[in-house]
């Protein structure tokens, strides 16, 4: 069976092609003659929007070209749910580019394409050269096609025929399989031209950033916050950090390590502020003044205030943690509601019902579990209670916080915040 488009043996078309092998991606960009590459990116949740989706679209636009401005320059555009990403200049590391754009929130797959003409003639030669590198190889394949222009005279069904039959005839090692193949060759016959691809690549997809409004984070130099600020940003949201620091009981490298820890969700979430607040004179309040097994308890709830006072000076409409349910002392039901008693604003918990080990998986997909695990202590471990109140009743609580006056410290904590500019790759 090994030309069965020659026997009209051919499948049905989707819009999307299944990803070629790891081992074969390398392989599109080293040997390939210059035909001009460009970026399709398919759009996700953003193609369900109603009246307003040009709103989300121009969002997901500036949010490319501000990803990938640094690398050349680029004509990036919308048409029929997909943002064509086109090099200006032959210079281009489309590696490179390919490595911005995965990162984008918005964008549910992507593929490298090689541009022809519409005209079969010239996609059959597209795909010989363009594929060639990989089509040298014992490979099986199969051609799925997606005609978006009508007046093309030949439909998805003949397109995959007559491409396949070609490749298959031009590289007699291959073979053809339609069930269970190596690759897969997408022909895009589209409205200003025709484009070939072999390889679609897994997005970061959710919604623009910017999009859901603003948020502050609560962000220590754990596991789970760096992961929360990543899940809130795939909603759209434009994060602002909140960094507690209580020296000489916490290091400058602990504040160093979350400052590492915010580029690196910046490569998702784009430039933020991060606020530092100085915190060790509450703290040491708290330690002299408080029961000791509601110094966590407390101490969560002038962070919330804090925090607050921070978001809404910055603009932001929400809050966020790291905090999943039942996971320490300070994350009983009981005691999240004694935390969130303190906000007049929304509390974001992405992580409230995911197991320890589904975060995990998310710090190592985005590259913050080995930071996350450097032995740098933040303030949440300072004057850690030996027996914490897991069921904290409310009015305790605030009997217990009442022998302080808290304002002026509060006040002092904000207005002497650090503010640092994380922006990735700067």
């Amino acid at each position: 069976m090994k030309n069965e488009y020659n026997n009209e043996k051919v499948t049905n078309i989707s819009q999307f092609a299944f990803a070629a092998p790891e081992e074969y991606k390398s392989m599109f960009v080293t040997d390939a003659p210059k035909r001009k590459e460009i970026i399709l990116a398919k759009i996700g949740e953003v193609a369900l929007k109603g009246l307003n989706r040009k709103n989300f679209e121009d969002l997901l636009i500036k949010n490319i070209k501000k990803k990938i401005h640094k690398l050349g320059r680029f004509e990036v555009v919308s048409s029929q749910s997909t943002i064509r990403i086109t090099p200006l200049d032959d210079s281009v590391d489309m590696d490179e580019v390919s490595d911005k754009v995965s990162k984008v929130f918005g964008i549910v797959t992507f593929s490298r394409a090689c541009v022809t003409e519409k005209d079969i003639e010239d996609i059959k030669a597209a795909a010989v050269e363009y594929l060639k590198p990989i089509f040298d190889k014992n490979i099986s394949f199969k051609v799925e096609s997606k005609r978006s222009d009508k007046k093309f005279p030949y439909g998805s069904p003949e397109i995959s025929k007559i491409v396949g039959g070609h490749l298959a005839d031009t590289f007699p090692n291959v073979t053809v399989d339609v069930h269970n193949p190596d690759v897969t060759v997408t022909v895009e016959v589209r409205d200003f031209a025709a484009y070939v691809h072999a390889s679609v690549e897994e997005g970061a997809g959710g919604l623009p950033v910017g999009c859901g409004g603003k948020a502050a984070i609560l962000i220590s130099g754990g596991i789970d916050s760096p992961v929360a600020s990543y899940m809130m940003a795939k909603r759209g949201i434009e994060l602002t950090a909140v960094h507690f620091a209580s020296p000489p009981y916490t290091s400058d490298r602990a504040e160093e390590k979350v400052r590492d820890l915010l580029e690196i969700v910046s490569d998702y979430a784009g430039s933020m502020d991060m606020y530092t607040v100085p915190f060790t004179k509450i703290q040491e309040e708290i330690q002299k003044n408080c029961p000791e097994e509601l110094f966590t308890i407390i101490m969560r709830r002038l962070m919330m205030n804090i925090a607050q006072r921070i978001a809404d000076k910055v603009g932001c409409q929400a809050l966020i943690t790291g905090e999943s349910l039942g996971q320490v002392a300070s994350q009983t039901i009981g005691a999240l509601a004694c935390t969130d008693e303190v906000a007049d604003i929304p509390v974001f918990r992405p992580l409230i019902g995911m197991d320890k080990k589904d975060i995990i998986a998310i710090s190592h997909k985005i590259n913050t579990f080995e930071t996350s695990c450097l032995p740098y202590e933040d303030c949440c471990t300072v004057f850690t209670p030996r027996h914490p109140r897991t069921k904290p009743k409310l009015d305790l609580v605030r009997k217990a916080e009442a022998k302080i006056d808290w304002e002026d410290m509060i006040n002092e904590a904000v207005e002497n915040a650090k503010i640092t500019k994380i922006i990735r790759n700067a």
